[in-house]
C-alpha cells in the first residue's frame, strides 16, 4: 500500500521553476510556476531507477567506485524510513529523496564495505576529519546514521525541513519498536563547489587572466549545493572537504557553468553530528529556509 506523507502545520506552497523544466532556459524565458509537492515513502516498484540516478549525482565522479545499484535496494529494502519529493504522483520518479543507512547493521554487506572504506580513506586525509576517522576505525564500528540525500538542481531548498522532520519521527518510531536506529552520530554526505576560471575565457584573454590569477593568491570561496549543510556545519563535531579519486574530465568545470559566466569544481563534504544534535540542527533548518511567503 503506497502511502503518501502527511505534512502538519508546517504545510509547504512553494512558487519556483518547475523541475520538469530544462535548467538551462535563459533569465528572460524563466516563468515563476506554481507546482505541487508530494511526500512519499520510498516505493520499491517504482522508485529504483530514478534513486540510483540521485545517488550517481550525489557521489559524482566517485559513483563507479560504487555499487549504485545494490545501495539503491537497500535504501529501498526500508520502505518505512526515508522520504522522496515527487511532482507528478507516486508512479513518477522522485526529484529528491533523504534516507538514513546504519553502517554497523549493515556493516557485512559488500556496499557498505566499500562504502565505509571510501569514507575512512578520505577522513584520514583530512585533518579536520580526525574524529570522523576515529569513529570508523573503530571495531566494531559504532552504529553511526549515514544520511543521504539528494535533488535535482532546481528544486527548492524549502522541500528539504519537511524530510528531516518526517525522518526524526520515524526513527522515533522504528526505536519503539525495537528496529535498530538509535544512533551515536549522523553523518551527511554532501557536496560543494568553488567558482573556477573558465578556459573557455581564458582563452579569449589569456594576458589579463594570467595577470589576475598571479595577484589574487587568495583562497577559493565555498559554495554550497544544498543550502541546508550551512546549518548543519554549525551543528557538527567535524566538518572536512573530500577530494574525489577519479578527477573530473578536462573541460568539464565549464560543462557545469550553471546559470554563470565562470566555472565550477565540485568536491564531496562529509559532516558528523552527535545524534543529539539533529533536533537543534533541524529546528535552525527550518527558520534558515522559510517557504517565501
Amino acid at each position: 500500500m503506497v502511502k503518501r506523507k502527511e505534512l502538519k502545520d508546517n504545510d509547504v506552497e512553494m512558487s519556483g521553476t518547475d523541475p520538469r523544466v530544462d535548467g538551462d532556459d535563459s533569465d528572460e524565458e524563466m516563468d515563476m510556476v506554481n507546482v505541487d509537492f508530494e511526500w512519499f515513502d520510498p516505493q520499491p516498484a517504482v522508485d529504483f531507477h530514478g534513486l540510483k540516478n540521485l545517488l550517481r549525482q550525489l557521489f559524482d565522479t566517485d559513483a563507479q567506485i560504487f555499487d549504485m545499484s545494490a545501495l539503491a535496494d537497500l535504501i529501498l529494502s526500508q520502505p518505512l524510513l526515508g522520504s522522496t519529493v515527487k511532482v507528478d504522483g507516486n508512479e513518477s520518479d522522485p526529484y529528491a529523496f533523504l534516507t538514513v543507512l546504519n553502517l554497523q547493521e549493515h556493516k557485512d554487506k559488500p556496499v557498505i564495505k566499500d562504502l565505509t572504506a571510501y569514507l575512512q580513506r578520505k577522513a584520514n586525509a583530512t585533518p579536520s576529519l580526525a574524529p570522523l576517522a576515529q569513529l570508523l576505525s573503530q571495531t566494531p564500528i559504532p552504529p553511526i546514521g549515514l544520511l543521504l540525500t539528494e535533488r535535482l538542481i532546481n528544486m527548492p531548498a524549502e522541500v528539504v525541513p519537511p524530510m528531516y522532520t518526517m525522518l526524526q519521527e520515524e526513527i522515533e518510531w522504528a526505536i519503539k519498536d525495537k528496529e535498530p536506529y538509535s544512533f551515536t552520530h549522523y553523518l551527511i554526505v554532501s557536496k560543494t563547489y568553488e567558482e573556477v576560471e573558465s578556459k573557455l575565457d581564458a582563452e579569449e584573454s589569456r594576458p589579463q587572466k594570467k595577470k589576475k590569477k598571479a595577484a589574487g593568491g587568495e583562497k577559493a570561496e565555498r559554495f554550497f549545493f544544498h543550502p541546508e549543510d550551512e546549518v548543519l556545519e554549525r551543528h557538527a563535531v567535524c566538518v572536512g572537504p573530500v577530494e574525489y579519486t577519479h578527477k573530473a574530465e578536462e573541460g568539464l568545470s565549464d560543462a557545469k557553468r550553471a546559470f554563470q559566466d565562470l566555472g565550477i569544481v565540485t568536491k564531496g563534504s562529509l559532516i558528523l553530528l552527535e545524534a543529539g544534535k539533529l533536533d537543534g540542527a533541524v529546528k535552525d533548518m527550518t527558520e534558515y529556509i522559510k517557504p517565501p511567503v
